[in-house]
């Protein structure tokens, strides 16, 4: 009897020395995840865990750290952000678990994103009591990663790299200028003034154009005369208007030698304070300070006038160097050049691309819709402009879009050129440098097209709604996604209407689309279209929690 009652005593001291050293296995019910699915943002998976241990759990001397493990259904397993917890009687800065109450805690992780959309996310325990380690039995806590916004991956290879523009203008207006210059108080034109430069060239350009109708065309012929303001008004208007009469009848008398028919507009200026002050701003007097602010203050022409008499000394130097000049007719002739039509470009680039200019080179490039025609003539450029960027940089360009690993060399020959930087930037978004995708895209500034590969950056940094203002009115799968993920679907479904050349992503954003919108037999149609565009979306559609209706 003795000995049947010393067994009992041991085996109940044995299960109380083992409930009270021992650490119990923990359930999925003692956590929870937000959000569940797990969702990938910017290449991570973030989660946060609300965890609770129960009363009497956690031992006066234990210390138990939580790791969190994100396992891929490819055999990956990440680890993410670890938390510490310590009992009563632990000394150390974790958060302490009373072990009569249990405790509640949050703890924040983050994963990196393994390209793969299924997985598993459990719990890990490294448990200690004192010096021993304890087993806690590893938990499951969350199943699935939603990896929409991944699928930037898939849309940058439809992505437009920065295609490098012309310069080239068919039409460009133009203007030439002559000056003719009056002696003080005079009117009349002399045969010196008629025979200066200005003139002569403005004579010459009027012959130029009346000759040469295919690229040259007349607006029309201005004859601004003006009168220094000096002298008074009513005399300098007078002048004035005479400058006027003589300077447009001289204009006349040179077309009608010409027998040319063209417009001519004139109009005087009694007393040209404008001009007057803007001599004034570009001189060396010394007292040009004081003149300026004497205009500033003083509206009234007789007031001013006599304001600036008298500062005597800097009047003289008005006198002699300023005034002088006032004392003019402008004459100005409007026209256009024109250039070579689409027609002749593309005939003179058959015939001898020599004879064009690198600006109309680039421009026959835009007149093609085939990208192979396109790269000829970007080829073509190269060839007889070797030194321009821009040729070499839409080259690689179209080797993005065409898939030509081979022609991307041309983004390294035009760095430097803005739209080279941010094709080289594309290229690192598409290789999953981030870092090194923005470092580039800031040095294109002023790049043509650069809002769009902008949008490609910041939808790859998680950044959807700045992402969809680049985009703008882009219609894309890039921009597609981006509205998906700022969940503005109805923006979206018109973008996915737009995109110009639909592929399989286009489709499988549509059936994610429609998912999201509950449409599920829209969803079926478009998935189905995506599958039988790229079979290998199959697998990955399995496994899309999105779609999974």
């Amino acid at each position: 009897m003795k000995k049947r009652n010393y067994l009992l005593l041991s085996v109940a001291s044995a299960m109380l020395f083992t409930s009270c050293s021992k650490l119990g296995a923990l359930s999925a019910d003692n956590f929870t995840v937000t959000p569940n699915p797990l969702e990938t943002q910017a290449g991570t998976v973030p989660a946060t865990i609300n965890g609770h241990f129960p009363e009497k759990y956690m031992k006066k001397k234990a210390v138990v750290t939580v790791i969190p493990e994100l396992r891929y259904s490819n055999g990956t397993i990440v680890k993410g952000n670890t938390a510490t917890f310590q009992g009563e009687s632990v000394l150390g800065n974790d958060q302490t678990i009373s072990y009569k109450m249990g405790g509640n805690y949050t703890m924040k992780t983050n994963f990196a994103y393994a390209d793969d959309n299924k997985a598993e996310m459990f719990l890990t325990f490294d448990a200690r009591i004192g010096s021993k380690q304890m087993k806690v039995p590893e938990v499951k806590v969350a199943d699935g990663v939603i990896a929409t916004s991944e699928l930037y991956k898939r849309t940058l290879t439809s992505a437009q790299p920065a295609i490098a523009q012309d310069a080239y203008q068919r039409i460009t207006k133009k203007k030439q200028e002559a000056n003719i210059k009056f002696l003080i108080q005079q009117a009349n034109l002399r045969k010196s003034e008629l025979k200066n430069n200005s003139v002569q060239e403005f004579v010459k350009m009027l012959k130029q154009i009346n000759d040469d109708h295919e690229r040259l065309a007349l607006d029309n012929v201005e004859v601004s005369a003006y009168a220094s303001p000096d002298g008074g008004f009513n005399i300098n208007d007078k002048l004035a208007n005479e400058r006027q009469k003589v300077s447009e009848q001289y204009v006349n008398k040179e077309l009608k030698k010409i027998k040319m028919d063209a417009p001519v507009d004139a109009k005087y200026t009694a007393q040209d304070w404008d001009g007057f002050q803007e001599l004034v701003k570009t001189s060396n007097i010394q007292d040009k300070d004081i003149i300026l602010r004497v205009l500033s203050m003083y509206k009234d022409p007789q007031e001013r006038e006599q304001q600036i008499k008298n500062i005597s000394s800097a009047f003289r130097e008005l006198a002699d160097g300023i005034l002088p000049q006032l004392r003019r007719s402008r004459l100005t002739i409007n026209y256009e050049t024109i250039g070579r039509s689409d027609e002749q470009i593309l005939s003179q680039l058959a015939a001898d691309p020599k004879q064009l200019s690198i600006e109309e080179i680039l421009y026959a490039a835009t007149l093609k819709d085939n990208l192979d025609e396109k790269l000829m003539i970007y080829n073509t450029a190269t060839a007889v402009y070797p030194n321009d960027k821009r040729a070499y940089n839409n080259i690689a360009a179209l080797g993005y879009v065409k898939g030509a690993e081979i022609l991307l060399d041309g983004f390294n020959k035009a760095q430097g050129l803005p739209e080279a930087n941010a094709n080289l930037g594309l290229l690192a978004l598409k290789n999953g440098d981030i870092a090194k995708a923005e470092q580039l895209i800031a040095s294109a500034t002023g790049a043509n097209g650069l809002a769009e590969i902008m949008g490609n950056l910041n939808l790859a940094k998680g950044n959807y709604a700045q992402a969809e203002q680049d985009f703008g009115e882009i219609y894309s799968n890039s921009a597609a996604l981006a509205q998906i993920l700022n969940k503005n679907y109805a923006t979206a479904a018109t973008t996915l209407k737009y995109v110009k050349n639909p592929d399989a992503t286009t489709a499988y954003l549509k059936a994610l689309l429609s998912a999201r919108m509950g449409n599920t037999k829209d969803a079926n149609e478009a998935l189905k279209e995506a599958i039988s565009k790229d079979p290998s979306l199959a697998k990955y559609a399995e496994n899309d929690l999105e779609l999974k209706k």
